[in-house]
Formats: structure tokens, C-alpha cells, sequence
């Protein structure tokens, strides 16, 4: 009984103490523990602590008025103007697909002479190659053998007209002769036709129905006027009908193609002029107008082909020569901000608008800047047409800024 009695008082002491303690802590900090509340009051939850607020985009600024005075503030108006948008395409000459001609035999033989070469200027009509050729040997001997026969028939034809008028052959006879003409006169004129898509002229033809003289020789003649930018042909070279022996390209004019995203594709269309310079000749311009514009989109590059046609008479730009594609669109309504009264804190572009009727009072409001104008800078954003804006000694306003308020 009496090592119970000791116990109890012992545990009666250190409550006691738990409790007198508890009570200390509060009145000296003014709060309980943590995690504990009071004796004899419900838990009450801690205060939250408020996050800081984001800086606003528009921020006030107060001078006094001697300040003011010293600082000898200058201002202009945001104005609206009609800027030109520059759009600059890299690109590449290739010749003018409507003057470039690919020279290809209509009968195949073999190369006995070939004059053209590589870079050679040619004039339509000169000789830049001769085939032996059998097939059209072949050809003109049977326009030889039909033309024989259209002539026996037609002298037959004429005797039986004869002994029908004197009755000594019968209608139906002369009817026979007439069909069998007209049989080789079609066959004659099928070969002529035959001749002339083998390559021979009218005057070759009548060549060989005059002198009875077949030749075996089919020339190549140059299509256009233009440089031979491209030759498969050597001699003794076998050559097949259709086969492409060489390209001849007019570079009088040539084509400027390169790629236009699709974010230009208002700014720049069929008809729009473009200046175009190229490194090789520092200093020198050309100028055209687009041609074409691909109507279809790469789906990788999200660009669409543009051609610009360009006179070349000099001869100076050359296939594959890299070229610099300007393109000028202007008409764009847009607000212009003087340069001297941008300033910049950090990252951000700022401009200080006076308060009306607050001497003293500016706001410090953020802007979008864009492109340079002759007015000074293209502003999309922050500011509108009419407003002022603070010019010379805004440096002065970011430095009270900063001041005023710290970032």
C-alpha cells in the first residue's frame, strides 16, 4: 500500500509539471507548441502564409515636383503608320523550263559525226550530230519502190481510159485500174508522211523521188537558239529511237526558285516583285516578278516553291548559282513607338506614359517591340495611337523605377 501511494504521487508530479511547462512556453512566445493546444481550448489550425503576388504589367511611378523640374523630360505621341514588311527567301537559278529543249533522234543508228559540246552556243536549225541510220535507208527505199509502182499504175490507168473510149476494154476493167491506183498513191503518201517524222525535210524528199537517191544519213539539228548544257552522245555510239542525246537551254532568261513558308504566303503572290542579289556579284541587283507559287505545302518544311522569272541577256547567272530573294510588302496599318523612348528592365521592353491630370505621376507599361521603321520601332502590343509617351530622360524614369520599386 505504501509503494502504490508513491507511485500515484509521482505520476500526479510529473503531469503537474507537463502542465506548468506547457503554460510557460505560451506566455513567453505567445503561442502554443507545437502540435498542442492549450488546457481546456479546442486545436486551432496555423495561418497559411499569402504567396507573393506577380509585379503587374503597368507600374506607377511618382516624381516630386522639383525633381521633376531637373529631370527635363521630353515627349512625343505614339503614332500609326503604314510599314513595309521585308521578306528575304534563299534560292538557286535553274533554267527556264519553257526554253529548254531535250534533243532526242526520231530513227536509232549509229553516231558518225558529232559537233556539239558541252557550253557551245548553237543556233536553231545547225547540225550537232549525224546518224547512220538503216531504218531510214529502209524507209526511202520503200518510198522509192511505191512511188515506181504509183507511176506504172498510173500509165496503165491512162491506156485503159483509152481503150474504154474506143471500146475495146469494159467500164468494169477500168474500175479495177482506178482502185489499184488509188491503192498506191495511199501508199506513197503514207511513206512521204513516214519520211518527213523521220527527220527529212520537203526538199530531201523530192531529192529522192527525183534522183532516186537514198541516203542513210539522218542529221540532229539544234531546236532553239541556246548553250548546250547537257551531251550523252560520243561517236560510234549506238542510239536508239527517242533516246536523249543532248539539252539545249536558252539562258536568255532563267528562273530564281526557292522555298516560301507558309506564314509569307499573304505577303508574297503570283505578280509580286522581288530584287534579287547573288555573292557572286557584290553590288549588282536583278529584278522580277514571281512567276508561280506551288500550290501544294510540304507537310516536313511547311514551305511552298516560289519562281521568279529574270532576264539574263549578259549571260552572267549561271545554273545552280545560290541567289538572295527580296520581297516587299507594305500597306500593314501599325503602331510605331519613338526608339529613344523604349527602355529595358531585364528582358522586358518598357515605355513611361504620363498620367493626366497628375503631374509627377507616370505608369511604367510593358511593350511588344517588333521591327524597326524610319519612325522608330513597330509596337503590337502596350500602347495605342494618340498616347504619350516619355522620350528623352526615360532613363532617368527606369533608374526611379528600379528605385521605387525593386525587383
Amino acid at each position: 500500500m505504501q509503494r502504490s501511494g508513491v507511485v500515484i504521487t509521482v505520476l500526479i508530479s510529473l503531469i503537474a509539471g507537463a502542465g506548468t511547462g506547457a503554460w510557460f512556453v505560451q506566455h513567453q512566445t505567445g503561442s502554443a507548441p507545437p502540435n498542442q493546444s492549450a488546457p481546456g481550448m479546442a486545436s486551432m489550425p496555423m495561418p497559411t502564409p499569402t504567396p507573393s503576388q506577380p509585379a503587374a504589367e503597368e507600374v506607377l511611378i511618382t516624381i516630386p515636383p522639383d525633381a521633376l523640374e531637373r529631370m527635363n523630360l521630353r515627349y512625343a505621341e505614339v503614332k500609326q503608320d503604314t510599314a513595309s514588311v521585308e521578306i528575304r527567301v534563299p534560292g538557286m537559278v535553274q533554267p527556264n523550263g519553257y526554253r529548254e529543249v531535250r534533243v532526242s533522234p526520231l530513227v536509232g543508228g549509229v553516231a558518225t559525226k558529232v559537233t556539239a559540246e558541252l557550253g557551245q552556243t548553237v543556233k536553231r536549225g545547225q547540225v550537232m550530230a549525224q546518224l547512220f541510220s538503216r531504218e531510214l535507208a529502209e524507209a526511202q527505199s520503200e518510198f522509192v519502190g511505191f512511188q515506181a509502182q504509183l507511176e506504172a499504175e498510173h500509165k496503165k490507168l491512162t491506156r485503159s481510159q483509152e481503150l474504154v473510149k474506143l471500146g475495146a476494154a469494159s467500164r468494169e476493167e477500168l474500175e479495177g485500174v482506178e482502185a489499184s491506183h488509188q491503192v498506191h498513191a495511199a501508199h506513197v503518201e503514207e511513206t512521204r508522211q513516214r519520211l518527213l517524222l523521220l527527220g527529212l525535210s520537203e526538199d530531201q524528199i523530192e531529192q529522192v523521188r527525183a534522183g532516186r537517191q537514198v541516203s542513210s544519213d539522218v542529221a540532229i539539228p539544234a531546236p532553239i537558239d541556246g548553250v548546250v548544257t547537257a551531251r550523252s552522245l560520243n561517236l560510234g555510239q549506238v542510239v536508239m529511237t527517242g533516246q536523249e542525246l543532248f539539252t539545249v537551254t536558252d539562258l536568255s532568261s532563267v528562273w530564281i526558285e526557292g522555298s516560301l513558308l507558309e506564314d509569307h504566303f499573304a505577303a508574297v503572290r503570283a505578280g509580286s516583285r522581288a530584287t534579287i542579289t547573288t555573292p557572286a556579284y557584290p553590288g549588282r541587283t536583278y529584278r522580277g516578278l514571281v512567276d508561280y507559287i506551288d500550290p501544294r505545302v510540304d507537310p516536313q518544311t511547311r514551305t511552298a516553291e516560289v519562281r521568279v522569272v529574270v532576264e539574263n541577256a549578259d549571260g552572267g547567272l549561271r545554273l545552280g548559282m545560290y541567289m538572295d530573294m527580296l520581297f516587299v510588302h507594305g500597306g500593314a496599318a501599325v503602331t510605331v513607338v519613338p526608339a529613344q523612348a523604349i527602355q529595358m528592365i531585364g528582358s522586358t521592353s518598357v515605355v513611361f506614359v504620363p498620367i493626366d491630370g497628375e503631374p509627377g505621376g507616370f505608369r511604367q507599361r510593358t511593350i511588344m517591340a517588333g521591327n524597326e521603321t524610319a519612325g522608330g520601332r513597330i509596337v503590337s502590343e502596350g500602347v495605342r495611337p494618340g498616347e504619350r509617351v516619355v522620350t528623352e530622360g526615360s532613363f532617368l524614369l527606369r533608374a526611379e523605377a528600379l528605385r521605387q520599386h525593386p525587383q
